[in-house]
């Protein structure tokens, strides 16, 4: 889908683009002199939750985390919105709510908009951010022997489809609401005092398609292990009880060559790795001697693997010993 784009845009041609179309990273980075650089993004996406507020709120965490996952602090952001002609404008004023004041939780500002008519609500955010262009964090910079580490529990497609199936239950949503409301920044900001150099965060493509980017690009190995990941409360039962969201089998058809499973996981195990996030975690690549530092910084983050020297393959195996 890139390749027209490249044909147009040389990026040779553009020296102060420091990230852009050719490295696939989780947003575009340009130069503005040699102290700073903006760092843009966009993303949004249908209701995921219930209630408009928490909509807006999530839409905009999961916005602004490409930011954070550059290594870059939030400037300011543009609404994105796709509303139904003749529906309850008081639902749109929560969503909008709830992405405002998210934004100024990231101590930034909502600047302006813009709005289409569609059969289904759709919000989320364009968002600017400012970094040093020395700091820039990207996917491509994983060691061999690094430690990955995982900032948030992994689980919200599966509650949140069980919520579309009209089958979760109200305090497992709540957990997944409170965890995708929940910024990484502070994530980030752990990140930038022990020195990481590569991380993304983890949505749409599941912890698998995320993690082939990063080995990807890197031109590395990953291996994982399946016992040190954390699931959001209900989680697991939901996706024995095969509530996966369509993405799922997506993800799993395209990265499945480059991945590798135990015999000991079972295909739900499996699945559940496959299963796109909403304003999900930092999946992190950090120096061995720096990951304790970083768990003494933001003790919530987990150790779930190691970088092994490689092609972009990712090993995924029960336990560290098995």
């Amino acid at each position: 889908m890139l390749q027209p784009l490249r044909e147009v845009f040389n990026e040779e041609d553009y020296p102060d683009v420091l990230v852009g179309l050719a490295s696939a990273d989780d947003a575009a980075v340009y130069r503005l002199d040699d102290k700073r650089a903006l760092v843009t993004s966009t993303d949004f996406f249908p209701p995921v939750v219930d209630d408009p507020y928490d909509f807006g709120a999530i839409a905009a965490a999961n916005a602004l985390s490409d930011i954070y996952a550059m290594g870059g602090k939030p400037l300011f952001a543009i609404n994105l919105v796709a509303y139904p002609s003749g529906f309850n404008l008081d639902y749109l004023r929560e969503i909008l709510r709830g992405g405002a004041e998210k934004t100024a939780e990231a101590g930034a500002v909502i600047a302006g908009g813009h709005s289409v008519s569609d059969k289904e609500p759709k919000y989320g955010l364009a968002v600017t951010g400012e970094v040093d262009p020395r700091k820039i964090v990207t996917k491509a910079k994983n060691k061999p022997g690094d430690r990955l580490i995982l900032t948030k529990p992994l689980g919200t497609g599966l509650i949140t489809t069980a919520l579309k199936n009209q089958a979760a239950e109200a305090d497992h949503v709540a957990s997944a609401v409170e965890s995708m409301k929940l910024l990484n920044r502070e994530a980030a900001e752990a990140a930038e005092k022990t020195g990481v150099v590569s991380m993304t965060d983890i949505t749409g493509f599941g912890l698998l398609g995320h993690a082939h980017e990063m080995a990807h690009l890197s031109g590395v190995n990953l291996r994982l292990f399946y016992d040190r990941l954390e699931f959001l409360p209900g989680a697991l039962k939901y996706a024995d009880d095969g509530a996966f969201p369509g993405g799922m089998g997506n993800n799993r058809h395209y990265f499945a060559p480059w991945v590798t499973f135990s015999e000991q996981l079972s295909h739900v195990q499996q699945d559940t790795l496959w299963t796109p996030e909403t304003s999900g975690g930092l999946l992190i690549s950090i120096a061995e001697e720096s990951a304790s530092e970083y768990l003494n910084l933001y003790p919530q983050a987990v150790v779930i693997g190691v970088v092994e020297p490689g092609d972009g393959h990712i090993h995924v195996q029960v336990s560290e010993g098995r």
